[in-house]
């Protein structure tokens, strides 16, 4: 007797504390995330906002979101944080899940969330022609820049400690790694 597929049905009945994703019928059931993992996805996308959604500071363009829906395919994931370009989506759908594919993917490794992320997801992406995938790693303080090559991901640059970087599609902008990571900025006292 075969296994039977995950449906929509399936990730619906998932507890509210934890995130499900269905990749080639199989579904993935991830905790919530620590809260150093919530530090760093929330400032990647918190430092892009305003120079690449808003344009202040920056060149504007963007459409950046947290922990959409995305149904790609057959296939139902929630990247971390993801971008469009404005000329491919000028504003959000009114729909819960969006089914056009983003520019631009981030995802925040966790123990629990590491071989999902690179080896279940990633091919999805890459399938679906999403250009750019950064891997931030705050436990390992590491910012891996993935840009796709024809049908796979090239690694561009890996960023490690605490460095101040430029990183692919958003290299307009100079990010402190070490804000990322969730230390204070330079200067700062509490």
């Amino acid at each position: 007797m075969g296994r039977r597929s995950a449906t929509y049905a399936d990730l619906e009945a998932l507890p509210a504390n934890v995130v499900g994703e269905l990749i080639a019928g199989e579904l993935y059931v991830s905790p919530r995330p620590a809260a150093v993992h919530v530090v760093a996805a929330s400032r990647v996308i918190g430092e892009l906002m305003c120079p690449f959604e808003r344009g202040r500071g920056g060149p504007g363009g963007w459409l950046l979101l947290k922990k959409p829906e995305l149904h790609l395919g057959e296939d139902v994931l929630v990247p971390d944080s993801c971008g469009w370009r404005r000329e491919r989506m000028s504003r959000p759908p009114r729909t819960a899940a969006i089914t056009l594919a983003p520019d631009w993917v981030c995802e925040v490794l966790s123990p629990s969330t590491r071989v999902l992320d690179q080896a279940v997801k990633l091919p999805v992406f890459a399938r679906e022609g999403v250009r750019h995938v950064w891997l931030v790693d705050p436990e390992a303080r590491t910012l891996e820049v993935l840009r796709l090559e024809g049908k796979r991901y090239t690694l561009l640059v890996a960023h490690s400690g605490p460095a101040h970087v430029r990183a692919e599609p958003f290299e307009a902008l100079e990010l402190e790694l070490p804000f990322l990571w969730g230390e204070e900025q330079g200067g700062g006292t509490r």
